[in-house]
């Protein structure tokens, strides 16, 4: 019969059944404030972010895409 190994390959860690979160480490979300009304967040990719600095600048981009759309492509971008 074939012996196997009970130990881990390396780099590859078993996920744990349940966390334990400490409630008493929590702090509030600072980035909270700024999320007005129906605000979304976007994670952009590095490449993505090295050229758009801020959010204006996204949205001026975004807005300007928008407009370009025929009026049956905006609708469905608004609500898709």
């Amino acid at each position: 019969m074939k012996r196997t190994s009970n130990r881990k390959k390396p780099g590859r860690e078993e996920m744990p059944r349940e966390y334990h979160f400490d409630y008493r480490k929590a702090r509030s979300n600072r980035f909270a404030s700024l999320m007005k009304g129906s605000a979304v967040a976007v994670v952009l990719d590095p490449d993505v972010a090295s050229i758009f600095r801020s959010s204006e600048t996204v949205n001026t981009l975004l807005r300007s895409v928008i407009s370009a759309l025929p009026k049956a492509g905006r609708a469905q971008v608004k609500s898709g």
